[in-house]
């Protein structure tokens, strides 16, 4: 037979033990994280007190024992509250929505197709210069360009030589309009295909040791 009053558990009851040392006569005890009314069984030294006999538990912050303990008696409060399934991450479900940010310390593994819609940000530097942060998408513009992609790593060939029909690569083009401010690189000559416009307010820095030839 059990003593005080049984506890029935389902498979959706989740349950924690918060255990406490008492002084001379406490009688007040606060629980730690709290409680739900009537979901809390109370011991005094392993042995089960009865709500409303024993004990009150009536606010969700504290117990009260109806007899004072003796100094250094084990209270302990087994907790209970209400675990939903709808709550946790389903292995088997088909689809899940998840609400706010999701951190991941490991690796994310798919046994299925790649996914069209995940999408990582990376960093892109150009020798050693962060140039974009957070991008989601690269969109290479011209002819030439290969991507190779083994396994987890792309290779990308940018090929920025001649260009012409089929096989042939015989012609080299440029833009006819500067509207933008450009810089030649220190160390470097430039050379472009004339005659080109350059809109107001556009500069064009040449460094010292550089040259900018216009055909």
């Amino acid at each position: 037979m059990a003593i005080g009053n049984p506890i029935t558990l389902t498979t959706n009851i989740a349950s924690k033990t918060i255990s406490a040392i008492a002084t001379a006569s406490q009688t007040s005890f606060n629980v730690t994280g709290g409680y739900r009314i009537n979901q809390i069984a109370v011991y005094r030294n392993g042995v089960k007190l009865v709500s409303g006999r024993d004990f009150t538990a009536l606010d969700g912050a504290t117990v009260t024992l109806l007899s004072p303990a003796t100094l250094s008696d084990v209270i302990e409060f087994h907790i209970f509250d209400d675990f939903q399934v709808s709550d946790a991450i389903q292995s088997a479900s088909a689809e899940q929505t998840l609400s706010g940010n999701l951190t991941i310390t490991g690796d994310i593994t798919s046994a299925g197709a790649a996914s069209t819609q995940f999408r990582a940000a990376v960093g892109i530097s150009s020798a050693g210069t962060v140039i974009g942060a957070g991008i989601t998408q690269l969109n290479f513009v011209g002819a030439g360009n290969t991507f190779k992609v083994t396994e987890n790593t792309m290779d990308i060939t940018i090929s920025g030589g001649a260009m012409g029909g089929g096989a042939n690569r015989i012609f080299f083009e440029n833009d006819t309009t500067i509207t933008t401010d450009y810089e030649v690189t220190t160390g470097k000559n430039a050379m472009s295909a004339g005659p080109l416009t350059i809109n107001a307010g556009v500069t064009i820095t040449i460094p010292s040791g550089s040259d900018w030839t216009i055909v």
